[in-house]
């Protein structure tokens, strides 16, 4: 599994006429046990991609809902070792490529050195590192380069044009585009802006263009799947997941995929 895939994977459902769907899950809530069930549910669902959280102490582009899956999750004992062991033991039954979803401490404290090695080892095919500022990635990408990890990059609505192309530009597998003003978290409204941000995205991306952030409702899915080649849903998948509604997270993906 690495970059490939997931651009392969969201290409493939776009020309199917659909639009890929990427749920967000926190890793080990309510444990690292429960794991394998909950990402060969979100495969048979439907799900193009799935990003996986790695909960930590201090998350700061996490909103309530999130934060609150994370404090679960490390209360049960979840850390990065423990959720990769876990993905190690079960990548052979899933199938579709799994991007995690980590701060950059959890990545130090493991060691630089062979964190990378070992996540693509589990079966991962890539990394959202929020907290890891573009001009930063030369303290990982000697590491990440010996792997075939895509690195994501995250882009705002109020990023310049200038560092709008450079992010662009520098995303492997798909680029994330930031739907909100802030912290993820469910929203009443779409930004009016979004349409002709993720228009922008594309004219300069060459991989799919997915955005995230504040999407809720299968409405909401499917408006912004129709602008850009995908959605990712994270807050709402997490609360419909601890109030056990999969029903209600079907839902969200056949919005998105047919």
């Amino acid at each position: 599994m690495g970059k490939h895939e997931i651009s392969q994977a969201i290409e493939t459902v776009n020309q199917s006429g659909s639009k890929a769907f990427v749920p967000y899950i926190m890793a080990g809530d309510p444990t690292v046990d429960a794991l394998k069930d909950q990402l060969l549910f979100l495969q048979n669902s439907g799900a193009t991609v799935i990003e996986l959280g790695i909960p930590f102490s201090d998350p700061a582009a996490d909103g309530p809902v999130i934060q609150e899956a994370g404090k679960r999750a490390l209360k049960n004992g979840a850390s990065l070792h423990a959720v990769l062991s876990e993905l190690q033991k079960i990548k052979d039954e899933v199938t579709v490529p799994i991007v995690l979803m980590t701060y950059i401490n959890p990545l130090y404290k493991y060691g630089l050195d062979r964190v990378f090695n070992d996540i693509e080892k589990s079966g991962v095919s890539g990394l959202i590192i929020p907290d890891l500022p573009y001009e930063q990635n030369p303290l990982i990408s000697n590491f990440i380069k010996q792997t075939d990890l895509a690195l994501i990059q995250l882009v705002t609505l109020t990023s310049p044009d200038s560092r709008i192309k450079m992010l662009a530009e520098a995303s492997e597998g798909f680029l994330y585009a930031v739907s909100v003003t802030g912290i993820t978290g469910e929203r009443a409204n779409i930004s009016d802006r979004l349409e002709s941000f993720l228009k922008q995205l594309k004219a300069y991306s060459k991989v799919p263009v997915l955005a995230g952030f504040g999407i809720s409702t299968p409405e909401q899915v499917k408006e912004v799947a129709s602008y850009g080649d995908g959605v990712i849903v994270g807050s709402k998948i997490v609360d419909l997941q601890y109030k056990n509604q999969q029903k209600d997270i079907e839902s969200l993906i056949h919005a998105a995929v047919k």
